[in-house]
């Protein structure tokens, strides 16, 4: 009988997150603003553009350090974000 010796799990960060430390690099190297839309962004985060466009709603209430808007709908939401 085999034994395997348990690894402790390694919490990858939130998708919450790990989307908004994305974004803050992406402003950043953009001189502190970025406009994009969910789903050229989504395999670069590993989540669904469904999944950005809901967590972009929230980051719009949460996010202290950037301002983040819906800046256009046509065929998808265009996001503004700007560091603060």
């Amino acid at each position: 009988m085999s034994t395997t010796a348990s690894q402790p799990s390694v919490e990858s960060p939130s998708k919450e997150l790990r989307l908004a430390n994305y974004l803050r690099e992406k402003a950043a190297e953009k001189g502190g603003e970025l406009y994009f839309k969910g789903k050229f962004i989504a395999d670069d985060v590993g989540l669904s553009s469904k999944e950005i466009g809901a967590l972009m709603l929230k980051l719009t209430e949460s996010a202290t350090d950037m301002q983040v808007e819906k800046w256009s709908y046509t065929s998808a939401t265009t996001w503004r974000v700007e560091l603060a």
